[in-house]
């Protein structure tokens, strides 16, 4: 079943309002954002664990990113609290799992099919710099190729951000709120913009913390 798959439209999905639906293994639920339906599924999803559940071992193919919301995300790999950003490249394995329970933000099958790189990092103990053309955004980078851009972007309070989409972007929102257009994105808001477009947020008084993947849709 294909959900939010025509990427030339813009979509908003409240996250944290969607019904959970049951996935193929006990005491882990979902929350589909986009998908399409084909052999290898090119999925975008909330995921929760209830304590003690985990899938069984399994090869990912097309590669995976995740983003720990709530609790400890466990693998072969360490445990993995809250904040804690994963990309795991293709033909990688893992048998995922959580003791104490967890939410997760997941990508499935968006990746270079010749990328090999891992990333393990955690947005509370990584540095923070200026971005030297917006005003009141303080960026961590996380990943950057010839095909994309991943970041931690923190917006100050009361702004107004422009987020480049030429390329595509996608923009998660981990705390605070922001708005685009007619829609505040609360946190696990998420939003996909497609090529060609430009975007601007404004913020409250909160600010806001937010996970942004930007130029990949030009790959879809």
């Amino acid at each position: 079943m294909n959900v939010n798959a025509d990427f030339t439209a813009r979509v908003v999905m409240h996250g944290d309002t969607l019904p959970w639906e049951s996935s193929p293994m006990a005491g882990v639920e979902r929350r589909r954002l986009d998908r399409v339906d084909a052999d290898n599924d090119r999925v975008t999803t909330i995921v929760r664990y209830a304590p003690g559940s985990h899938f069984s071992s399994h090869v990912h193919g097309g590669g995976e990113e995740f983003i720990v919301l709530e609790g400890v995300f466990e693998d072969d790999y360490g445990e993995w609290p809250v904040g804690s950003y994963i990309r795991n490249p293709p033909q990688s394995s893992h048998t995922p799992g959580s003791t104490p329970g967890c939410t997760i933000f997941v990508k499935l099958w968006q990746f270079a099919p010749d990328d090999r790189t891992f990333v393990h990092a955690n947005r509370f103990k990584l540095g923070r710099v200026a971005d030297r053309d917006r005003d009141g955004v303080m960026v961590s980078t996380l990943y950057e190729d010839e095909r994309e851009s991943v970041q931690f972007e923190y917006w100050a309070a009361n702004s107004t951000i422009q987020v480049d989409a030429q390329g595509g972007a996608e923009v998660l929102v981990l705390e605070g709120s922001a708005t685009q257009g007619t829609d505040t994105l609360n946190p696990q808001g998420w939003l996909r913009s497609p090529t060609g477009s430009s975007l601007s947020f404004t913020t409250a008084e909160s600010g806001a913390v937010v996970w942004v993947k930007r130029g990949h849709l030009r790959h879809v």
